[in-house]
């Protein structure tokens, strides 16, 4: 991952608690390519500015809903790995 992308969290902090977001979507039991068009349906009911928590799992979703959200005009804003395996994205509704 890009470690330019994570923000800074002291020790004490738990993974949650170093995002802050309007909406949370949890897709780590998702499969491509439902991974993205869950996080697009979910990226349509934000308005614009607001920002929405992407929990992921796997190599495929973590390429592809980043990349796609980017294609599209939004921006990723932070993202972190935990030691369980989960991936998360702060993602920032255009």
């Amino acid at each position: 991952m890009n470690s330019a992308l994570n923000p800074k969290m002291s020790d004490s902090s738990t993974p949650d608690q170093q995002f802050s977001a309007d909406r949370t979507l949890d897709i780590t039991g998702d499969i491509c390519p439902m991974t993205f068009v869950r996080t697009r349906l979910a990226l349509d009911r934000l308005s614009s500015g607001q920002t929405l928590l992407v929990l992921l799992k796997g190599d495929e979703p973590y390429r592809n809903v980043p990349a796609s959200a980017r294609a599209l005009g939004h921006a990723v804003l932070a993202e972190s790995a935990s030691n369980d395996g989960v991936i998360r994205l702060l993602l920032r509704k255009a």
